[in-house]
């Protein structure tokens, strides 16, 4: 069977997008581990729109050092800007605007009974295969990865970086690479060794070239990598952008805890699904599923789950600055 997955690097705008709202999370709970928190990004040429919705005893007097250093810590920083100019974000020009407002005192007053902020659906998965993911998923973002790091330390290449693996079997039928170059650099040898074989088929920058990028090339947006936050085509997506909320929301928390009990129920299987879903303001969850494959036999059953929000956010540590992480190292 052909399976194919994608990754993509912090340097792509959509996932810069999500980076820095999620520093700009972390800087508030360092302030009050409590703050409710939904606030989406928007990132075209060297502007940054946040918009969305804050509540707590924060400051918000710090916003655009949080975007420069969010930034920074992607690559974009002044070494970078020194390289490429205007071909990509230049943290010498970066302009923030400032949409947030009060979050609702219908929602707040729901989340202080230990309900969840907002109804949602949310899948968990899990496989027999490096990672306990999809295997082409698992090369795409090990390929990714590297020549993330590679491009870190490089002054020809840059961030802004994309992978995609088409599989058959354990044979890697094609291997995408996007990622920009001052100038052109053989990287088939880099890539097949990090691959562990030769691609029957790969294509690096398949225009030609690509030097401009980041959000001078396109407009990032919260939320829009969701494939490659989750599990590809091997699961449904769950939940909305797990990046740009406090964990009360749901959106991250019941992502993260649908994975957790896909891995703790994989067992022997080949592969487990878990599907949740949430009610605002209430704990008990409406409905939660598990289902497995082994072979060719397919099963299923009812979960009896209690997800007080209050409690998985202590299990998984929630109320502590780790959004920025998560959001670098992904959920599983």
């Amino acid at each position: 069977m052909i399976k194919t997955a994608e990754s993509v690097s912090l340097g792509h705008p959509d996932k810069t997008a999500d980076y820095i709202t999620g520093y700009i999370l972390d800087r508030l709970i360092e302030q009050d581990k409590n703050v409710r928190y939904g606030v989406e990004v928007m990132v075209k040429d060297q502007t940054v729109v946040l918009g969305g919705e804050i509540g707590g005893n924060v400051s918000l007097e710090k916003l655009e050092e949080y975007v420069k250093q969010a930034i920074r810590e992607i690559g974009y920083d002044e070494r970078y800007a020194a390289l490429w100019g205007d071909k990509a974000l230049n943290i010498h020009k970066i302009k923030v605007i400032n949409l947030i407002s009060q979050q609702s005192a219908e929602i707040y007053q729901g989340v202080q009974q230990d309900g969840w902020g907002d109804q949602g659906v949310f899948v968990g998965y899990a496989a027999q295969d490096a990672g306990n993911i999809n295997h082409e998923l698992y090369l795409a973002r090990t390929l990714n990865k590297a020549l993330y790091e590679k491009a870190r330390q490089s002054d020809n290449l840059g961030v802004d970086i994309k992978t995609q693996i088409t599989l058959d079997g354990d044979d890697i039928l094609t291997a995408v690479v996007a990622i920009p170059m001052l100038k052109p650099e053989d990287l088939t040898d880099f890539v097949c060794e990090i691959l562990g074989q030769k691609p029957k088929k790969l294509i690096i920058n398949g225009t030609g070239s690509y030097t401009v990028h980041s959000a001078v090339a396109d407009c990032g947006i919260t939320g829009r990598k969701l494939a490659c936050d989750f599990y590809s085509t091997a699961a449904p997506i769950g939940g909305g952008s797990p990046w740009t909320k406090d964990a009360t929301k749901a959106d991250l928390t019941l992502n993260l805890y649908a994975r957790r009990l896909a891995v703790e129920n994989l067992a022997d299987n080949d592969e487990v699904w878990v599907y949740l879903s949430s009610c605002i303001g209430q704990y008990c969850l409406p409905s939660a599923v598990l289902k497995w494959r082994k072979g060719n036999v397919f099963g299923e059953k009812n979960l009896e789950i209690e997800a007080r929000p209050s409690v998985l956010i202590k299990k998984f540590g929630l109320n502590k600055p780790v959004y920025a992480k998560l959001c670098r190292e992904g959920l599983v």
